[in-house]
């Protein structure tokens, strides 16, 4: 932060208020924003973030209140003109086309495409690059680059069309530690050269190091705005839920039970018929959580989908409870093995979005007993099921006939949740569980693991949230480019260490 800019607000907000038909989703918020700082906003899913951004992008327009930039009113009706106002907004899911050059992305709708010095344009792009320490090679293919890097060029897109405000949304979710450690120093830098940073994200340490100041939401509304110094990541999560949270997890000793999981030599092909799993081998026993760590993309998913019969297998064998199971189907490993599966993506796998919480929480049982007789769905054994649920995981609504569409995230994956461990499965793949979820509800999810691994399950949690895999597992396994890199023992595991295996630093074993 530039001394000489502490006292010069570039953003300011006054009154701003966004409605949804009769759901109000910003309700007469007010910050602002220093230039030449980094400013976090916090809030819940569904506090009204996401919202108050895309009004600050052009994407949506204010029922209320007003803008200013630089003390001066601003209108700001599409995403075009905030770009003309240099606000630039870095997406947590890159928007870069992948068979296109570094240059070639962030020239894209810009400039005369008639008169297109390409070689001028790169040389543009490497200086900006080197002014602001965003190294990257222009004539590079943006699908070959680490994702790290692919950020950047997210970044330099943004400079190149001359922002002053960006806006990054959960910009670490994807990084591994060491691209983590690089991006905070790119930002801070980029705020001492008199860039003004509206940093969102989940990971209250990293707001407390790196950000000046912070604002708020809760339900729509600030509650507070105040500054990094004064705060600890505690105080931070329970202004945004509102009630006391606990950050720390309690685990009790492992005490391991009998092999449950068993997989040899595995390999998986992708969607495109790309080999996606190489090789992999591991046993997972009862009461024993098993985390994969790495960065997204290096086969979590197939490793995941394969385990659950949802993928099938090109070589190798998994076998569940003693039984090769490699060519089972899905609804034969749950019938027959009880295995509980929270998928990736809660809303295109794991919900159907127009049914109600009570009919998608039978939707593995809705064909046994005591949920249908004579082939009738038992309407009353179904609701009381779901008021049973309801109660037992928090799952913030009114009663069962509530649509899934209508909940928080967080409450989604709880009835995804409440599914999966349902009848107390020996086996519980968790793939990015707590993705995109708050602080109190990915507490939420993490406790009810927990009780399942004292139950004596057996877990393998999937995530690229690196401080998460460590807080949760009893072993860690490092996953790059289709194979484990690594396992390692929790007691042995360093950030630093995981994070060098993470970047493919030691040959697979």
């Amino acid at each position: 932060m530039r001394e000489d800019s502490i006292d010069m607000t570039y953003l300011r907000l006054e009154g701003i208020t966004k409605r949804f038909g009769s759901f109000v989703a910003n309700d007469n918020i007010s910050l602002s924003v220093a230039a030449g700082t980094i400013h976090a906003l916090l809030g819940e899913n569904g506090a009204g973030k996401s919202t108050l951004m895309n009004i600050l992008s052009g994407l949506y327009q204010p029922d209320g209140g007003q803008i200013y930039l630089e003390d001066k009113p601003v209108l700001i009706n599409s995403s075009n003109k905030a770009i003309q106002l240099g606000i630039g907004m870095i997406h947590q899911h890159f928007m870069l086309v992948p068979q296109l050059t570094v240059t070639e992305n962030i020239i894209l709708g810009t400039g005369d495409r008639f008169n297109l010095n390409l070689r001028h344009k790169q040389q543009e792009i490497t200086e900006l690059s080197q002014i602001y320490s965003l190294e990257v090679d222009p004539k590079a293919k943006v699908g070959d680059l680490p994702v790290g890097v692919q950020q950047r060029v997210e970044i330099l897109k943004a400079l190149y069309r001359q922002a002053r405000l960006l806006i990054l949304d959960e910009p670490t979710a994807v990084l591994t530690p060491s691209e983590v450690e690089s991006l905070i120093a790119i930002l801070r830098q980029l705020a001492a050269a008199g860039q003004t940073i509206i940093f969102i994200s989940h990971k209250l340490e990293e707001v407390i190091s790196l950000c000046d100041t912070v604002t708020i939401l809760r339900r729509g509304q600030v509650v507070a705005n105040t500054t990094t110094k004064a705060s600890s990541p505690q105080q931070l999560a329970e202004l945004m839920v509102g009630r006391e949270i606990v950050l720390q997890l309690h685990k009790s000793a492992t005490s391991l039970g009998k092999k449950i999981l068993s997989v040899q030599s595995l390999q998986v092909e992708d969607d495109r018929g790309v080999a996606a799993i190489r090789n992999i081998s591991f046993q997972l026993h009862a009461g024993e959580i098993l985390g994969v760590a790495g960065v997204d993309g290096n086969g979590q998913r197939e490793l995941a989908d394969a385990i659950a019969g949802l993928r099938s297998v090109k070589a190798g064998k998994i076998c569940l409870d003693g039984r090769d199971v490699t060519l089972w189907n899905p609804q034969k490993r749950v019938r027959e093995l009880q295995i509980g599966y929270i998928p990736e993506d809660r809303q295109t796998m794991g919900l159907i979005m127009g049914f109600s919480i009570a009919n998608n929480l039978i939707l593995k049982t809705f064909i046994q007993l005591p949920f249908v007789r004579r082939f009738l769905l038992q309407k009353q054994v179904i609701e009381q099921n779901a008021e049973t649920k309801i109660q037992q995981f928090d799952i913030r609504a009114s009663d069962g006939n509530v649509k899934v569409s209508q909940l928080s995230g967080g409450n989604q994956q709880k009835v995804v949740l409440a599914r999966e461990l349902d009848r107390e499965p020996s086996l519980i793949i968790a793939m990015q569980p707590t993705r995109g979820l708050d602080v109190g509800a990915t507490a939420a999810v993490q406790q009810q693991l927990l009780s399942q691994r004292d139950r004596g399950a057996a877990i393998l949690y999937i995530s690229t949230e690196l401080e998460e895999v460590m807080a949760m597992s009893d072993r860690i396994a490092v996953i790059y480019r289709g194979e484990f890199i690594d396992v390692l023992d929790r007691e042995r595991a360093t950030i630093e260490t995981i994070g060098l295996l993470m970047a493919g630093g030691r040959t697979p074993i």
